[in-house]
């Protein structure tokens, strides 16, 4: 006679005594372990079935010591494209039986070692995506993070693929462009300081100021989402600039609504240009022009990276380097001559 917890949950012991076998074997039997006889294994199964038998998912995590869970960590989970990666993520990882633990930062970069310590301790492997911490931070907490993937940062630390966009040349791209459209006068609308994303793109737009000594482009604080780019009006008219390029796509449709607000014509008066390419990006008036990158790619091959060390699969390639591509529309547009006056 099967005898009910006192919870009224029936356990591993009730499998046992109505299959007749031991603990052990039934808990092997639940685990997937191929070493019990199969007519056994087969009877434990039987048992469980008619018993409504549902394994306890804590103890089945302590048995085998996985979780089935991963976990990431974004600076920002307000931003649409840390949004997409984590959807690319999650549903790649679905298709494997696993779920995804979110902890957002804030941008906070002196929270990001405590939440990733934390989100490890809880998974079975760690998404580091856009880390605002130092690279000596970096360098210091991924070994104790492993099985770790970096999306858009590299560390020297073994057996930690990264993911990373060439956003200095998505920039260059970008400059070109509206270098062809006769524009002379450009302005960077800058992200986070932190942002190694950022820096890529200022090394990148250090080259491209190498190659066209003739271009002016000034450098403009800014961040990373739609009140940054809505606030700058003003330093952005007083560049003189009548080329934008802004940090990513959030902060680029904050400029041209402010723009907007002021009675300029995007790009008749100024051209504007975003990166990354989010959902809304084709869908603004004008629509934008800008730099189009997988982003929901980076999360599925996060996972396909993630997977590989959890389960110690040999990986020939380990992280990988995406080129983002020219995305134009009628954000940008010929140039006018250079505007030496405020607006207001």
């Amino acid at each position: 006679m099967v005898r009910r917890s006192a919870t009224g949950r029936i356990g591993i012991a009730d499998v046992a005594v109505k299959a007749g076998v031991s603990h052990a074997t039934v808990s092997r039997v639940m685990n997937g372990n191929f070493t019990v006889d199969p007519d056994i294994a087969a009877r434990v199964r039987a048992a469980a079935a008619e018993l409504k038998y549902q394994p306890n998912p804590v103890g089945r995590s302590l048995a085998l010591g996985k979780t089935d869970t991963i976990g990431i960590v974004v600076p920002d989970l307000a931003n649409p494209t840390f949004q997409a990666i984590l959807r690319g993520l999650s549903r790649a990882a679905a298709q494997d039986g696993y779920r995804v633990l979110i902890a957002d930062s804030f941008e906070v970069s002196s929270e990001e070692a405590i939440l990733a310590g934390e989100a490890r301790r809880r998974c079975d492997g760690l998404v580091l995506c856009a880390p605002r911490m130092t690279d000596a931070e970096l360098e210091e907490i991924a070994p104790s993070l492993h099985p770790l993937v970096l999306i858009n940062r590299t560390t020297a630390a073994a057996d930690v693929p990264s993911l990373v966009v060439d956003y200095g040349q998505g920039v260059q791209d970008l400059a070109e462009h509206l270098v062809d459209l006769g524009h002379t006068r450009l302005a960077f609308l800058a992200g986070p300081p932190r942002s190694a994303s950022n820096g890529m793109r200022l090394k990148g737009l250090e080259a491209f100021m190498a190659a066209h000594p003739q271009v002016d482009v000034r450098m403009l604080e800014g961040g990373s989402d739609f009140d940054t780019g809505h606030g700058a009006v003003d330093a952005v008219l007083e560049s003189g600039a009548t080329g934008i390029l802004a940090f990513n796509d959030l902060v680029a449709m904050g400029l041209m609504s402010g723009l907007h607000e002021r009675g300029l014509d995007v790009p008749g008066d100024i051209s504007v240009t975003g990166f990354d390419d989010i959902p809304f990006a084709k869908y603004t008036t004008p629509a934008l022009t800008t730099a189009a990158v997988p982003i929901s790619e980076l999360g599925e091959q996060a996972w396909h990276q993630l997977r590989a060390l959890i389960r110690k699969e040999h990986n020939d390639a380990p992280g990988s380097r995406y080129q983002p591509r020219l995305q134009v529309r009628a954000s940008s547009g010929p140039a006018k001559a250079p505007r030496s006056t405020v607006h207001g």
